[in-house]
């Protein structure tokens, strides 16, 4: 049986070194030291992650693929990105922007673990 899109993001973001899911504002949030990396949001029965992203990602990210990526609202400013996962997404792709993002929040020691 095919996994969720839930359990498949739960899958790539408790693999890094103290991750943990907590449920916030109704949703599911991922997070390394109480700081989130990445978040599960569900609208209009369609579900996508949001994750940080470097300065000037999400520029490139929503202009190269507006119907994949988005700026989410609220975080969008803060340069976080959204992916949707409802329409055959690339599995590979998004676990390696949950990866950047969880290097961009996690403390400098922590990320050298993950490489």
């Amino acid at each position: 049986m095919a996994k969720s899109p839930t359990q498949k993001l739960r899958d790539i973001c408790l693999a890094f070194p103290e991750a943990t899911e907590r449920e916030t504002w109704g949703d599911l949030t991922w997070r390394v030291r109480e700081k989130i990396f990445a978040m599960q949001r569900q609208d209009d029965g369609r579900i996508a992650v949001w994750f940080k992203a470097p300065p000037g990602s999400q520029m490139v990210l929503v202009g190269a693929d507006p119907g994949r990526f988005f700026a989410p609202p609220y975080v969008g400013p803060k340069g976080w990105v959204g992916m949707w996962l409802d329409r055959k997404p690339d599995w590979d792709e998004a676990a390696k922007l949950i990866r950047r993002s969880y290097l961009l929040i996690a403390p400098k020691k922590l990320g050298v673990l993950v490489g």
